[in-house]
């Protein structure tokens, strides 16, 4: 029990002096005062968003790019350190609106964190391949220990049965948009996921209740975020809230 404590605490230690050290980038909020947070996905970090925040950046909103350790905790610890702080910032800045774009597992930390929390800011959100209903990866690997290494105690919790945590968080409330990929570089992930698929998560898995609209494009799980669709996809959601089709 004593290890076990000492562990989530050196943990944590790790994913605060990671918060510190990746510092956000920020774009110039336009006359409305919208901001848009981004939240990378599992082994990832703010790079790999790096071309969301230009082309967002470019469009007039002010962005806040956050890097995490994401691999360092829990998805409860993740989100209770990294969203409010985040959120901090815009509002610091002058963000009267606050939207949300994420990728992979950064979709379920915002989905945690608006279903424990109030954000009277809240504009709209759009997910990048996210596993809604966890991943069939996780089902069959989760016991495997190079997988725990690679991805941690919140990959663990990425399972699609009822104990894993998408399931538990239940419907949005929010304005959600969702943009799936079915394109995969993993050929051997893919033979565990059925149907259409990514590489890490199935088409069908991305889907959550309440979601205002979902979307498939011809992108991988890695690199959608990059994908020229998925970023026109994103900003034509942010404005309407709903995809171009």
């Amino acid at each position: 029990m004593k290890g076990q404590t000492a562990l989530t605490r050196i943990r944590l230690m790790l994913l605060v002096t990671s918060c510190l050290l990746c510092l956000p980038a920020e774009g110039v909020a336009d006359e409305d005062g919208e901001y848009v947070v981004l939240l990378h996905g599992l082994a990832r970090t703010g790079r790999s968003m790096k071309t969301l925040e230009m082309k967002l950046s470019a469009e007039g909103y002010g962005v806040v790019n956050t890097g995490y350790a994401s691999r360092s905790a829990t998805v409860e610890q993740l989100a209770d350190a990294i969203i409010p702080e985040a959120v901090a910032q815009a509002i610091e800045k002058g963000a009267r609106k606050i939207h949300f774009v994420t990728h992979s597992m950064g979709g379920i930390l915002v989905r945690y964190y608006l279903a424990h929390n109030d954000l009277p800011e809240l504009g709209r959100v759009v997910m990048l391949a996210p596993p809604n209903n966890g991943s069939e990866v996780v089902d069959k690997l989760k016991n495997n220990f190079a997988f725990k290494w690679l991805n941690g105690p919140a990959g663990q919790e990425l399972g699609t049965d009822d104990a894993g945590l998408p399931q538990r968080l239940g419907r949005v409330d929010f304005d959600l948009g969702v943009i799936a990929g079915d394109r995969s570089i993993n050929l051997l992930l893919s033979r565990i996921i059925p149907g259409p698929d990514d590489g890490k998560v199935s088409v069908e898995t991305t889907r959550v209740g309440g979601m205002k609209d979902h979307i498939v494009i011809h992108a991988t799980h890695p690199f959608i975020m990059k994908n020229r669709e998925a970023i026109n996809q994103t900003l034509t959601f942010l404005k309407k809230g709903r995809f171009k089709r």
